[in-house]
C-alpha cells in the first residue's frame, strides 16, 4: 500500500513539475493569418496583429522573428497588463511576384512553444495592379488610412469619384456597420 501511494504522489509530482504553460492559456490573437488581398510589386505593406493578455499575469513577447529577410518585423516591448492588448507588425516588402505565404514565430516569456502569425496576399506587376485597380476593385486614386489603437479602428478614404463603401468592423466586443456614401 504505502509503494502505490508512493508512486502516484511521485507521479503527480512529476506532472506538476514538467505540466507547462501553452500561448493559448496566456494570448489571443485577433487573426493567426492577415490576408493583404492584392500588392503592387516594390510597394511595401505593413500587417498588425493584436494581441490580448487572457492570462493573470503581465504577458512579455520575447520575440516575434520572420522567417525570411523579406518581412521585417515590430512589436510591444513593455509588459502587457492582463486583460489588454499589444501588437506585433510585420512589413512585408513585396518585391517577389506571387502568392504570399509568411510566417512569423512569436515566443513569449515563460512559455516554451512558439506561436506561428501568417501573412498571405498576392503580388502582382505593377502594370497588372493598376489595371485590377481600375476595373473597379479599388480606385487607384483613393488614398484610405486605416489606424488601429485597442479596440478603436479609423478608417479614412479621399477618393477622387463618389464611392459607396460598406465598411463591416470587428472589435472584438461588437460589430459596427455602416455604410457611407460620398458625394
Amino acid at each position: 500500500m504505502k509503494k502505490l501511494i508512493f508512486c502516484l504522489l511521485t507521479f503527480t509530482f512529476a506532472t506538476a513539475i514538467f505540466a507547462q504553460k501553452k500561448a493559448a492559456d496566456i494570448a489571443k490573437f485577433n487573426t493567426e493569418t492577415f490576408d493583404f488581398g492584392k500588392l503592387k510589386q516594390n510597394d511595401p505593406s505593413t500587417a498588425t496583429f493584436i494581441v490580448t493578455n487572457i492570462g493573470t499575469e503581465p504577458l512579455i513577447i520575447e520575440t516575434a522573428t520572420p522567417t525570411c529577410g523579406c518581412t521585417i518585423s515590430d512589436y510591444t516591448k513593455p509588459p502587457i497588463a492582463p486583460g489588454k492588448t499589444g501588437f506585433i507588425k510585420a512589413t512585408y516588402n513585396a518585391v517577389a511576384l506571387g502568392a504570399i505565404h509568411k510566417t512569423l514565430t512569436v515566443k513569449f516569456a515563460g512559455v516554451d512553444e512558439i506561436q506561428q502569425i501568417n501573412l498571405a496576399g498576392e503580388v502582382l506587376e505593377p502594370k497588372a495592379y493598376d489595371t485590377w485597380a481600375a476595373k473597379g476593385k479599388i480606385n487607384a486614386d483613393d488614398k484610405t488610412t486605416v489606424k488601429v489603437k485597442e479596440d478603436k479602428v479609423k478608417i479614412e478614404t479621399k477618393s477622387s469619384k463618389t464611392p459607396t463603401t460598406k465598411l463591416k468592423v470587428k472589435t472584438g466586443k461588437k460589430v459596427v456597420e455602416k455604410s457611407v456614401v460620398k458625394k
